[in-house]
């Protein structure tokens, strides 16, 4: 009877499972090195890809935002548009969270010698892990799932090792409370990371004076365009209007708002005011079948005063 060793690559076990470990496999490599370098034939890497942060260190819920950076290959082709896959994973190497998404040229109008570089804004997920986590990036095509190759460092396949963060506590960030107007949290049936909190018609957020100059990241929509159309939303503080947008139903928006110093006052905490100009409550909407007697304003998904 006959059995089939593996090379060592195919050794490690899939990135999918949420780990990217390696056995000592030490012994059986070096009797089938001769057999795996005739078997194997390296294939060219289509892009070198990198990212850059906008903060290396990232509080547990904070925003952080990735400038992704693809430098295609002067020979390379593709022929179908792949998906980005980006892992998070610990100091063991376990998958804590994933920002996989489609880029914003899709890579099949990617050009050789072409650099490809855009930005994301993302919200550090909540979680007990505390050090120092590595950033793996791959594309992998939707059809089938397999990933194209890329020059960078292989963390197994086809998962390339492309930066570090250092994760917080979530008591690093500025403290903040919700205040008068806010409705109870909420979370999805469907996924219990994601959570929001309705306002009314105005909604106060207060938080801890931070002596300097901060922004706001707002993330928001209002689903339901058949109970309501679009909304003025206006952020205020100490009196003035900072911003002002209209918002349609079900579509997010993240809006960065500039909150200066000499609007926040004297006291240990400050204040300020989201504030919609039509409210809707589901109940009463013609035709609806809600029972929901709540007067709402906008969903927020995230209301994060940042001052790093």
């Amino acid at each position: 009877m006959s059995s089939t060793i593996p090379c060592l690559s195919d050794a490690r076990r899939p990135a999918h499972g949420g780990r990217y470990s390696f056995f000592p496999l030490l012994a059986i490599t070096v009797l089938t090195a001769g057999a795996c370098q005739s078997a194997e034939v390296p294939t060219p890497g289509l892009a070198t890809p990198s990212v850059a942060l906008n903060h290396q260190q990232a509080p547990a819920g904070s925003p952080l935002e990735i400038t992704y950076k693809f430098v295609v290959a002067n020979d390379a082709r593709f022929d179908q548009d792949y998906r980005i896959m980006v892992h998070v994973v610990d100091a063991d190497e376990v998958l804590m969270w994933t920002d996989d998404h489609q880029p914003d040229l899709p890579t099949s109008k990617w050009q050789p010698g072409q650099t490809v570089e855009y930005t994301r804004t993302i919200f550090v997920p909540i979680g007990p892990y505390i050090g120092d986590a590595a950033i793996l990036i791959g594309l992998y095509s939707t059809a089938d799932q397999k990933r194209a190759p890329l020059v960078g460092e292989d963390m197994g396949q086809r998962a390339y090792r492309v930066g570090t963060l250092n994760l917080q506590p979530q008591t690093e960030n500025l403290f903040t409370v919700f205040k008068e107007g806010w409705h109870a949290a909420e979370v999805a049936a469907q996924n219990q990371a994601v959570e929001w909190q309705w306002t009314k018609r105005e909604a106060t957020l207060a938080f801890k004076h931070p002596k300097k100059d901060a922004v706001l990241f707002l993330d928001l929509d209002s689903p339901g365009r058949a109970l309501h159309g679009s909304q003025t939303v206006r952020v205020s503080m100490g009196g003035s209007v900072l911003e002002e947008f209209r918002l349609a139903p079900d579509v997010q928006t993240l809006r960065r708002v500039a909150l200066p110093v000499t609007l926040m006052g004297t006291e240990g905490m400050s204040e300020l005011q989201i504030s919609v100009d039509t409210t809707f409550v589901p109940m009463l909407v013609e035709g609806s079948s809600s029972k929901d007697k709540r007067e709402l304003g906008v969903r927020v998904f995230h209301a994060f005063v940042d001052a790093r």
